[in-house]
C-alpha cells in the first residue's frame, strides 16, 4: 500500500512539473516585446510615418484634376437688348414704312396699276425682311439655361519657396523619430522585464535558502527535545528554539508569498494568464554571471551614440529647424505651371452651339507676397525659439545621462565589491556554523551559540543572494544606461 501511495505521489509530482513552463529570459523578452501595447503603438506609428514620407515626395510631381458641373438658370443670357430684337423683328415692316414716306408722293402720280404693283411688291419685300431679323434674332439667342462645362487641369509645382524640400525633409526627420521612439520603448520593455525576472530568481534563492535554514533549526529544534528529555536542558531552552522555528517558517511564508506576486507580475508582462505556472531557467542557477566594466570615457561616448532619447531629441531639433524652413516659404515666391482641356455646352466656338466643344490651355501662374503685417516673420521667431528651447533640453539630457552613465557605472563596481565581500562572509559563516555544530555535539558549546551561528550563516546567505541578484541589476542598469540594452 505504502509503494502505491509513493508510486501516485511520484506522478502527480512528474505532471506537476511537466505542467510547469520553463521560461528563459530571452523567452521572457520575446514574450514581452509582442504583449507591450506602447511597442504596438509605436511600429503604427512609424507605418504611418512612412506613408506621410510617401506622400510629402508627391509634393514634387504634377497634379491632374478633372473638374464637372451643370448649371440651370431660370433666365438665358441675351446678347441683344428688347428694343434691338424688336427692331430687327419687324425689319422689313420698319423698313417698308420708311420707303413709304419717303417715296410716297412720287408714287401717288404712277398709274393705279403700277402702284399696286409696286404696294405688292413692297409687302412681299417687308416679308422677306422681317423673316430675315426673325432668323438673326434666333441665330444671336445663347439658350443658356442649361448650361454643362468641364475641364481636366495639370499643375506641376516649379518653386514653392522651398516649403516641398522642407515638407520632405519634415518627413524623413518623423520616419526617424518613430524609429527611435519605438527603440526606446522596446529597451524600456527589456529593462523592465529584465528586472521583473532577476527578482523573480532572487525570491527562488532566497527561497531555497529560508527552506534550508527551517530545516537548520527544526533540527536543532529536535536536537534540544532530546536534551530537555534527558534532563540535560530546560523547557525554556525548548521555547526559544520553538520560537526561531516560527521566525523562520514566518520568513518562508513571507519569501514564498512574494515569489508567487513576482511571478504574477512577470506573467503579466510576458501576456501569460497571471496564474500561468512558470519556472524560470535561471531559478537554480548557483551564480549568476554579468557583463564587463568599460572605461567611464567610452562609457559615455557610447551612451552618446546609442541612447534613443538622445536621438529622438536630436529629431525633435531638427524637426523645429525645417519647421523655421517651412514657414520662411511664406514670404517666398512662388510659380507653378498649368496645363489643360476645358469644355462646355452650349460652346462659343460657333456661335452658342448646342454641343460640347473646348480648348487646350497652358499658363504660368505666380504668387509674389507683397504684405502680411508682419504675420510670416512672428510665427519665424516663434519657431526660432523653439529650436533654441529644444537645443537647451538636449543639452540638459546629455548633461543628465553623463550623470547617470557614471553612477550606474559606480553602481556595479560597488555590486562586485559587495558581492567580493558577500562570498567571504559565506565561506567565514559556514565554517563558523560548522564548528558551532561539532562543539554542540561535544557539548562544549550551548544551543544558543548555534542558534547565532546559523542566524549569521542566513544572514550571509542572503546577503550573497542579494549582491548576486545586485550585480546583475547594476549591468543590465548599465546596459539601459549606454543605450546597449539588447
Amino acid at each position: 500500500m505504502a509503494r502505491a501511495m509513493s508510486l501516485v505521489l511520484l506522478v502527480l509530482l512528474s505532471m506537476n512539473s511537466y505542467a510547469q513552463r520553463v521560461l528563459t529570459l530571452d523567452s521572457c523578452r520575446s514574450m514581452a516585446l509582442r504583449n507591450n501595447k506602447q511597442m504596438s503603438v509605436a511600429k503604427v506609428k512609424q507605418e504611418v510615418n512612412a506613408d506621410l514620407q510617401k506622400s510629402a515626395r508627391t509634393k514634387n510631381l504634377p497634379r491632374v484634376n478633372a473638374l464637372g458641373g451643370y448649371m440651370w438658370m431660370s433666365r438665358e443670357i441675351s446678347i441683344l437688348n428688347d428694343d434691338k430684337k424688336d427692331a430687327l423683328n419687324n425689319l422689313g415692316t420698319n423698313t417698308a414704312s420708311s420707303l413709304a414716306n419717303t417715296f410716297g408722293t412720287l408714287a401717288s402720280q404712277l398709274p393705279t396699276a403700277a402702284q399696286a404693283k409696286i404696294a405688292q411688291d413692297m409687302a412681299q419685300f417687308a416679308g422677306v425682311l422681317d423673316q430675315t431679323g426673325q432668323g438673326l434674332v434666333n441665330a444671336l439667342r445663347t439658350d443658356t439655361r442649361n448650361m454643362f462645362a468641364g475641364a481636366v487641369m495639370v499643375t506641376q509645382p516649379v518653386y514653392m519657396g522651398g516649403a516641398i524640400e522642407a515638407g520632405n525633409k519634415i518627413a524623413d526627420i518623423n520616419v526617424e523619430m518613430a524609429a527611435n521612439s519605438l527603440e526606446m520603448n522596446r529597451q524600456n520593455t527589456l529593462y523592465k522585464i529584465d528586472q521583473a525576472y532577476w527578482q523573480v530568481v532572487s525570491l527562488r534563492h532566497k527561497q531555497m535558502l529560508a527552506e534550508s535554514f527551517v530545516t537548520l533549526v527544526r533540527k536543532l529544534k529536535s536536537d534540544v527535545q532530546k536534551m530537555i528529555d534527558q534532563g540535560v536542558a530546560t523547557k525554556g531552552d525548548g521555547l526559544s528554539v520553538s520560537v526561531r522555528v516560527n521566525e523562520a517558517e514566518m520568513a518562508l511564508t513571507q519569501v514564498s508569498d512574494g515569489l508567487e506576486l513576482s511571478k504574477m507580475l512577470l506573467c503579466q508582462l510576458c501576456g501569460l494568464p497571471e496564474d500561468e505556472q512558470i519556472k524560470l531557467a535561471d531559478e537554480d542557477a548557483k551564480s549568476i554571471e554579468g557583463i564587463g566594466i568599460v572605461s567611464e570615457a567610452e562609457n559615455a561616448q557610447v551612451a552618446m551614440a546609442n541612447r534613443p532619447e538622445l536621438k529622438v531629441l536630436q529629431n525633435t531639433v531638427d524637426l523645429s529647424m525645417q519647421t523655421t524652413n517651412l514657414l520662411k516659404a511664406g514670404n517666398r515666391p512662388q510659380v507653378l505651371v498649368t496645363g489643360g482641356y476645358v469644355f462646355s455646352n452650349p460652346n462659343t466656338f460657333n456661335g452658342f452651339e448646342k454641343k460640347f466643344g473646348g480648348f487646350f490651355n497652358l499658363g504660368v501662374m505666380f504668387r509674389v507676397p507683397i504684405w502680411n503685417w508682419g504675420d510670416v516673420k512672428y510665427k519665424v521667431n516663434a519657431s526660432k525659439g523653439a529650436t533654441v528651447i529644444a537645443n537647451l533640453e538636449l543639452d540638459d539630457a546629455r548633461e543628465l545621462i553623463n550623470l547617470q552613465v557614471r553612477q550606474s557605472n559606480f553602481k556595479v563596481k560597488e555590486a562586485q565589491k559587495k558581492l567580493t565581500m558577500a562570498l567571504s562572509n559565506v565561506a567565514n559563516a559556514d565554517e563558523n556554523l560548522r564548528m558551532a555544530n561539532l562543539a554542540f555535539k561535544e557539548g562544549t558549546a550551548s544551543y544558543t551559540t548555534v542558534m547565532e551561528a546559523q542566524t549569521a550563516w542566513n544572514q550571509a546567505q542572503t546577503q550573497k543572494i542579494d549582491a548576486e541578484i545586485g550585480v546583475k541589476l547594476s549591468q543590465v542598469e548599465l546596459q539601459k544606461a549606454l543605450g546597449t540594452l539588447h
